[in-house]
Order: structure tokens, then sequence, then C-alpha cells
């Protein structure tokens, strides 16, 4: 089991941010035509705006709520007038609030992925698996928060700020040990959130690496009306 931890939570989290950067990169440098999200709101469009809208929404809280939550140092939080206890409680309300949202719009894409038949036509088999990876990573989540009632003196949630800002700091034999008597419910929580960075660059979520800002100083198009002599 102590050999198990050490690969899953020391060298798989390295691993698995390496595929990910590395296989971005070469995808962007050589299958530009790929990076994108594939839309198909030409062949459906009502489910997608139902599921679509709430889906981000959701996984946008959830983002930045654990970016934040488990990257920024705990001296900050104390600055703050924020101990582990509040932090505890902020993480479940929260937590709890965007994972219901995205577990509502990502049942209706599922929904809609597999009993759409011009959309199921349409897809892969890495659109299908990606989005029962994410749908298995929100349940876990959210079976974590029934867990984290039981202890809301915020001692598991410590332990993994300080596995998650040990392995971004290379110190991966502290890691190891904060996060080796956490619950396994997080660990499996962990142990996903890593393998859907290894699955990143393989699939449709690359489009998250990128945003329109060109269009903020493009130069604006001229349209002129057409008049009927």
């Amino acid at each position: 089991m102590a050999h198990f931890n050490t690969f899953a939570f020391g060298i798989y989290p390295y691993i698995a941010m390496a595929i990910m950067f590395i296989g971005s990169w070469i995808r962007y440098d050589r299958e530009q035509y790929t990076w994108k999200s594939s839309s198909s709101q030409l062949l459906e469009s009502k489910q997608l705006k139902r599921g679509s809208i709430p889906f981000h929404i959701g996984i946008l809280g959830i983002f930045f709520g654990h970016l934040f939550g488990l990257l920024t140092p705990l001296e900050i939080w104390h600055l703050l007038g924020i101990t582990p206890q509040m932090k505890q409680i902020i993480a479940i309300g929260a937590g709890g609030l965007f994972g219901l949202i995205c577990f509502y719009g990502l049942t209706i894409l599922i929904k809609r992925r597999l009993f759409n038949p011009r959309i199921r036509a349409t897809s892969t088999p890495m659109d299908i698996a990606i989005l029962f990876l994410l749908y298995a990573q929100l349940i876990l989540g959210l079976f974590s928060i029934t867990v984290s009632l039981g202890h809301l003196n915020g001692a598991e949630m410590m332990k993994l700020m300080m596995w998650a800002q040990n392995i971004m700091t290379f110190n991966s034999n502290v890691a190891v040990t904060a996060i080796n008597d956490v619950h396994w419910i997080f660990k499996m929580h962990v142990f996903l959130g890593m393998t859907l960075f290894v699955a990143f660059p393989f699939s449709r979520l690359v489009h998250m690496l990128s945003a329109p800002v060109q269009y903020v100083r493009r130069q604006h198009q001229i349209v002129r009306q057409r008049f009927v002599r």
C-alpha cells in the first residue's frame, strides 16, 4: 500500500502534468484544426443550452475553488482572518452549490450525447469517455462533502492543501506523507483528477486553454447596407 501511495500521489501527478502540457503543446503545434470544442449546436441547440450554461458555471466555480483553495498558502488565510474551520465550511457550501449546478448541466449533456441519434453519430469515443470521467469526478466530489461534514475542524483539508502545495514545489516525499492517511474518497478524487490531466490533450477539453482575447483589439468590420436601385 505504501508503494501505491508513493506512485499514485508522489509520482503520478508529475506524469499526468507532463502528459497534459507536452501533449497539449504537440497537439497545438501539429493539429491546430482539431483544437476546438467541436460544437454540435447546429445539430441540436435546445438541450445544449439547457446543459451547457449550468455545466460551465459549475465547472468554473469548482475549478477556481480548487485552484485557490488548495494552492493558497495557509499564512494568507490566517492574514485574512479565515480559520481552517471557516475555510472548511466555505468549501462545503461553495463546492456543494457549484457541484450541484454542474451535476445538473452535465447530466443533460450526457443524456443528449448518448440518446440523440444525430449527436451520438458525430461523437468520438473520447467525447463520451471524457464526459463520464467528469461525471465520476463530480460524483466523488459531491460524496466527499458528506465525509467533510463529519469533521468540520478542517484537518483533512489542511492535509490536502499540504499535498497540493508540496507537489507544486517538488517536495513529493512531504506530499505523500501529508495525504497518506486521508479518507479514501479524497484519494480517489485526487487520483481521478490527475487522470483527467492525462486525458486532457486528447480530448475537446483543450479549448479551455484558448480564449478569444484578440477580439478585444481587433479592428471593427465595416458592413455597408446594399441599397436597391
